[in-house]
């Protein structure tokens, strides 16, 4: 499977460079204006119209291959991730231990109970894996 892997992404390598230098040689549109009036482009490699259908269409035939190893990579990738969860936001919080204090201590600002001891603080709630709890309310 992993070999299988690193040839589509060659694959997919190599098909970007090579778009990227046949959209680079290919002539703008604005450039056939200048073979009508002389400028020599019918004795070029390819003829006077056919650099621009052979490059055209080697292109687009390089930017299929491109999109299909796209897709066949998404989709590999998306097979290996399945057991555990990709985001941070989709993992469960660690548990913090509470910190336990003696119970002769008295903590401040907390009234002392009847019997002389403190007062056993509230629990607080657990944030969510969502993040939602560090969004501020009014």
């Amino acid at each position: 499977m992993e070999w299988m892997l690193t040839i589509v992404a060659a694959v997919q390598l190599l098909s970007a460079l090579a778009m990227i230098g046949l959209v680079l040689i290919q002539h703008g549109k604005g450039a056939d204006m200048g073979a009508s009036f002389g400028s020599g482009a019918s004795g070029s490699l390819f003829g006077a119209t056919g650099s621009a259908n052979f490059l055209s269409r080697s292109t687009g035939v390089l930017a299929a291959v491109f999109f299909a190893c796209t897709l066949a990579l998404a989709y590999f990738g998306n097979l290996r991730g399945g057991a555990a969860p990709s985001s941070v936001l989709e993992r469960a919080a660690p548990a913090q231990p509470a910190a336990s204090a003696p119970a002769s201590a008295q903590i401040p600002g907390v009234p002392a109970s009847a019997e002389g001891g403190a007062q056993p603080a509230p629990a607080a709630p657990t944030p969510s894996a969502s993040g939602a709890a560090q969004i501020p309310t009014k």
